[in-house]
């Protein structure tokens, strides 16, 4: 039997490695030649709510059959928190496997929000590219969920937090006491740990609701959240990842505890081969680094995966909260292109894995 269990464990790995080369060699130069012809780095630049708004919905109108664009909800001040599919059947939810890209569930870490629309440009543009024929593979066998601007409030106000009104730490105070919940602690897992375990896990920054991460007063009490929740629920897919800045590191679940989720193996595969592209610090339990970067409540990767079963990762990008060289910020946009590429490939095997490691 342990023979047998090594074995799956090493083709998995081989598996993991493979992927990893195939997409790798071949994408990594072609996106930078494809993409550096089109948009020149010093060209590029942050979008704000509305310029990503309103580059969304010309993408959409130019490949309606490839892209389609939706609200998932409404933020506190009014904005759309807007989802966009790329699939080459993409008003129909078709049996394939499904992958999330997100970003900006803190309004001030921008650079999330231009990786997932340069992916968006990256694959509509050479959709029909013959050089290229894994991008059309992908669209045909791969759905793919981006949602690149989590936080619109926040973003709008360069605030970590959205800018909800808060009534006291438990939502109880006639007045407004402050504004703003860190979206990335308001998701539901699991909630009570933090009255358990006080000092483990932060509870004197994440219970006052002036406090930059502030969890809110109930798991999913922001709308930016709920948004989420309820796409994830109704929606498949295997693997996600959440864009953060900064600190150039990968986070998957449980990091709040030593306790290892069921899908280890295949959670240390992928993460390598995301590290092997961007060369960041993939955590694994124990490391001496977990108490401070892994030891959050209520963040997106902990939730899906309990949630969903979706290999879910964290990515905080890049060494700057917000880079303000745009040759930095276009490097970041072409190397996890390739990734999303890699991700996108490897969902296609992550159930079948999942059953031979378990």
């Amino acid at each position: 039997m342990k023979n047998g269990f090594a074995t799956h464990v090493w083709l998995s790995v081989i598996v993991g490695l493979c992927a990893v080369i195939m997409v790798f060699v071949p994408f990594s130069g072609a996106v930078s030649n494809q993409m550096s012809n089109q948009l020149p780095a010093e060209q590029y630049q942050y979008h704000s709510y509305q310029d990503l708004a309103d580059e969304l919905h010309s993408l959409q109108q130019n490949y309606s059959s490839l892209m389609s664009l939706s609200s998932i909800g409404k933020t506190y001040e009014g904005r759309d928190i807007w989802l966009v599919k790329l699939s080459d059947n993409v008003e129909t939810d078709e049996d394939e496997p499904g992958v999330l890209f997100m970003a900006a569930h803190h309004g001030n870490e921008w650079p999330g929000v231009e990786i997932c629309l340069f992916f968006i440009r990256y694959m509509l543009e050479n959709s029909q590219n013959t050089s290229l024929p894994q991008v059309q593979e992908i669209l045909n066998t791969t759905q793919i969920y981006l949602i690149p601007m989590v936080n619109p409030d926040g973003v709008t106000a360069d605030t970590r937090k959205n800018c909800a009104p808060n009534h006291g730490p438990f939502g109880k105070k006639p007045t407004i006491t402050s504004y703003g919940v860190n979206l990335n602690r308001n998701y539901d897992d699991p909630w009570y740990l933090a009255y358990l375990f006080p000092l483990r896990y932060y509870l004197p920054m994440i219970l006052p609701d002036a406090s930059f991460n502030y969890r809110g007063p109930y798991p999913f009490s922001e709308n930016e959240s709920r948004a989420v929740r309820d796409f994830a629920l109704t929606h498949n897919f295997s693997i996600s990842l959440s864009y953060h800045s900064y600190g150039e590191f990968i986070i998957y679940p449980w990091m709040h505890t030593t306790k290892q989720t069921p899908d280890e193996m295949l959670f240390r595969s992928v993460g390598e081969n995301i590290s092997a592209i961007n060369g960041y610090y993939l955590l694994i339990k124990n490391d001496r680094l977990i108490p401070l970067y892994g030891g959050t409540l209520g963040s997106s990767e902990n939730w899906l995966y309990r949630a969903k079963g979706a290999l879910a990762y964290t990515v905080e990008v890049g060494s700057e909260r917000r880079p303000t060289s745009l040759q930095v910020v276009y490097n970041l946009c072409l190397t996890h292109t390739t990734i999303h590429l890699y991700l996108c490939q490897r969902a296609q095997t992550i159930e079948s894995e999942k059953a031979v490691l378990r």
